[in-house]
């Protein structure tokens, strides 16, 4: 969420009170984050952010705007975009595309426990289910057509057996995702990117789930895989928390039981979802966009949690 565009008081205000938000009071960019530009937009009326989006289209757009209203009316507590007279959740600032949503209460847990990553599953099941009569579609943009398309952009960028590694396993899902299993995996709408520093904690008690501009039509699996790769993994080290991951998949499997086939595919997909995010760092790393408070994340950590989930599987039925 750094700041690619910069957005003066005067136009923050006047989209605020655009859409019966009250008079600006304060507008600070938000650090970390490299896809949007991201404010923190207080008013006399309340607390919001306001995004420019970068990259994301006027025609791609409504599809992640509308899911957070879908799952907002479903009673999942996720940011709530707002409209103007019109009904229009999609605006313009500065020449960009431009959404402005409730700010969620409370704050990232940064360091999570066993109870955490529990309150993380359960949600996520309760948003698949929620999200399931969602009436748009789009694929998850960033999924194995991107990854086959990126690969040979990163490749001159790394050593000879981070090479070897990022070829190997990008043909081992590229077979993966032609196997009848995969086939058979539930789908719907994802958010792809549930991250710890994208939800939100009062001490023990979920608040919500946000930033959902990496959500598209993807497995609900490779969706789980992504939290467990992040909540369920030791940072400095990229190894496997048992205790967590067991927390997690336990509080999913009791609200939507998981498949056959998604028991049988869970090591392969937390392999996917590790590969997604090295990826995707190495290409913001090597080939960053100029931005203010542009912080791009180290690609070595997802290379780590790849070969740990391939030198390590890990059995769904070993957890639940």
């Amino acid at each position: 969420m750094a700041v690619f565009t910069e957005v003066t008081p005067s136009q923050a205000d006047s989209l605020m009170q655009s859409l019966n938000l009250g008079t600006l009071t304060e507008l600070r960019g938000i650090e970390g984050g490299i896809e949007n530009t991201n404010y923190f937009a207080t008013t006399d009326q309340g607390e919001y952010v306001l995004t420019l989006f970068e990259r994301l289209t006027q025609e791609q757009l409504p599809f992640y705007l509308y899911l957070m209203k879908h799952l907002a009316g479903q009673g999942i507590p996720v940011p709530d975009p707002a409209a103007n007279r019109d009904g229009d959740i999609l605006h313009t600032v500065s020449g960009k595309p431009a959404a402005v949503v409730s700010k969620l209460a409370g704050k990232s847990q940064l360091q999570p426990q066993a109870v955490h990553s529990a309150a993380v599953g359960d949600m996520l099941a309760r948003m698949h289910l929620a999200g399931a009569d969602y009436n748009r579609s789009q694929p998850n943009l960033r999924a194995l057509p991107w990854w086959n398309e990126t690969v040979p952009v990163v490749l001159p960028y790394l050593d000879e057996a981070q090479a070897a590694l990022l070829r190997s396993e990008l043909a081992f899902q590229n077979h993966t995702a032609n196997t009848a299993a995969y086939a058979a995996l539930p789908r719907g709408p994802v958010h792809a990117d549930l991250f710890r520093d994208n939800v939100m904690f009062d001490g023990e008690q979920l608040t919500g789930f946000f930033d959902f501009y990496f959500a598209g039509v993807d497995t609900w699996l490779f969706d789980l895989a992504v939290c467990l790769n992040d909540w369920c993994i030791d940072l400095p080290t990229g190894v496997h928390h048992n205790e967590r991951a067991q927390a997690m998949l336990k509080a999913y499997n009791q609200v939507r039981p998981l498949s056959g086939a998604e028991r049988e595919l869970l090591p392969a997909l937390l392999r996917a979802g590790a590969l997604r995010f090295w990826i995707s760092r190495l290409w913001d790393y090597h080939l960053p966009r100029e931005a203010s408070m542009l912080k791009p994340h180290d690609p070595t950590h997802f290379e780590r949690v790849l070969r740990g989930r391939i030198q390590h599987p890990v059995s769904a039925s070993a957890l639940i």
